[in-house]
């Protein structure tokens, strides 16, 4: 199944990434905002209207799960335009399904990081590197829905990044980015975080891995369906625990036991230096050029939170965003896939 954003076979395969700086929401979120929603409102639509549940649903669900991000989420609602349907999409409550690929692993050197790709179509993606400072605290990560996040990183060292738990099940809870930016708005510890996700109702499954500046760590695997499962584990791909009938398609099955086996071997090479280990995740089979289903590697993201800071990788380029010494720029990223 494909995002409705983007069309199928797309031969979109050049894609911008900003890096912006806005410490309080105001009129460079709102550009940017006014800039996405008509794609953004496509795919919130793609059901139909009736098929999302209501503003007061929404913000009710907010005030229950997330109360801290309630006056925030006021706030970016009205700077996006006031509108009943901007309001209840950036609540990213119960919104239409959507399937990504993606790996990530914890490395335990002795400076701890964590180490992800994100895969997904180049047509379906902010391409924003967003530094904030919301709630008085600093956060800088990947945007997604311009509310939400996919990976990142906040100022007390606390990393947090996800893949998709493999399970089409859907049901009714929040689209996993706006759980992984309240994490980071309001803890400072994996132990904190992994709470958080064990309370939090998400609308599908997901894997989520966090990591603290103290080395510690954990991997929460959510789902609307299930009580969350706290693990030690390492390295997650497109599965939970082991692949099930309801996963999803036997080509993408096949490709997550064996990017999340290929993970395990290399943790498990104690002497590796962590510059090779992130170099694994930018060939095969970590490495993904399968653009035209919509599971190309977009980026690869190195989380270390000993320095609070991210760098975005990809062949044959780095791109170092320190979140302490945060430097506005653009990249344009050409991607040589199978589209």
């Amino acid at each position: 199944m494909l995002d409705s954003r983007f069309p199928v076979g797309a031969n979109l395969l050049n894609l911008t990434f900003t890096a912006m700086e806005e410490a309080l929401p105001g009129a460079r979120w709102a550009a940017r905002f006014q800039q996405m929603w008509p794609a953004y409102q496509r795919w919130w639509l793609s059901q139909g209207e009736r098929a999302r549940p209501t503003y007061a649903v929404s913000r009710h669900a907010i005030s229950m799960h997330m109360p801290e991000l309630l006056g925030l989420y006021d706030e970016l609602a009205e700077l996006a335009g006031g509108s009943d349907q901007a309001a209840r999409f950036l609540s990213i409550y119960s919104p239409p399904p959507y399937l990504a690929g993606c790996s990530q692993a914890v490395w335990r050197g002795d400076s701890p990081m964590l180490v992800r790709n994100y895969d997904y179509h180049p047509d379906a993606f902010d391409g924003l590197v967003l530094s904030t400072a919301w709630l008085g605290r600093r956060v800088v990560g990947l945007s997604d829905c311009m509310i939400g996040l996919l990976d990142g990183i906040n100022e007390d060292g606390l990393a947090v990044s996800l893949t998709f738990g493999g399970r089409k099940t859907v049901g009714s809870g929040f689209g996993i980015p706006l759980v992984l930016r309240y994490i980071l708005q309001t803890c400072s510890t994996a132990a904190e975080a992994t709470r958080v996700l064990q309370r939090i109702p998400c609308h599908m499954a997901y894997n989520v891995t966090v990591l603290d500046r103290a080395g510690h760590y954990r991997t929460v695997y959510v789902g609307p369906d299930r009580q969350p499962v706290v693990t030690n584990a390492a390295a997650t791909t497109n599965h939970q625990h082991k692949m099930e009938r309801t996963d999803i398609a036997r080509a993408s099955a096949r490709s997550s036991v064996e990017r999340e086996a290929f993970l395990l071997e290399r943790l498990e090479q104690a002497s590796e230096p962590p510059e090779r280990f992130i170099a694994a995740f930018l060939r095969p089979p970590l490495y993904s050029l399968n653009y035209d289903q919509g599971f190309g590697t977009l980026y690869t993201a190195v989380y270390r939170p000993e320095s609070c800071s991210l760098e975005l990788r990809w062949p044959g380029l780095n791109w170092p965003l320190r979140l302490n010494e945060f430097r506005e720029g653009v990249q344009q990223i050409s991607y040589h896939g199978q589209c």
